[in-house]
């Protein structure tokens, strides 16, 4: 079986309302996981930096501009069988505040976008190395059991 590296990148998106964090989340069209907005870094632009490519991720899978408010991406792996290769996948996730744009403006990519609030994105993730991203950013947020 022919192995194929990628590298993605994208944001965990949050906006803050009534002193509490809402955060987007997408789900996936074909496979129908719920994830965070993220997607192959340099394939529309050559040389593009993680950081531009996160942005027009979000932008493209989550309907909304954001910006980069932690310049230190957490990475996660993953990996997964298609069209007989192994992809394995490492995803760089930036820590980004919401600006503008409605999370129904997504594209054909997502059947569905839109903020949820902490515990529900605990519940609604799909998958492992997404909940583990998350995580980190509560962390680095230092939010515990959804109170903030």
């Amino acid at each position: 079986m022919k192995v194929i590296y990628q590298t993605s990148a994208g944001g965990i998106v949050y906006k803050k309302e009534n002193n509490k964090y809402l955060w987007l989340i997408c789900q996936h069209s074909q496979h129908k996981g719920w994830v965070f907005p993220k997607g192959l870094v340099g394939d529309h632009t050559p040389n593009e930096s993680m950081e531009t490519a996160a942005l027009r991720e979000v932008e493209e899978e989550g309907g909304v501009k954001a910006k980069i408010v932690n310049e230190k991406p957490i990475k996660t792996f993953y990996q997964y069988k298609w069209q007989n290769q192994l992809i394995k996948k490492t995803v760089y996730y930036f820590l980004m505040e919401y600006l503008s744009g409605d999370p129904k403006n997504h594209d054909w990519e997502m059947s569905d976008a839109k903020f949820l609030n902490t515990e529900d994105i605990l519940n609604t993730l799909t998958y492992p190395s997404d909940k583990q991203a998350f995580e980190k950013i509560l962390e680095i947020l230092k939010i515990k059991n959804g109170r903030k």
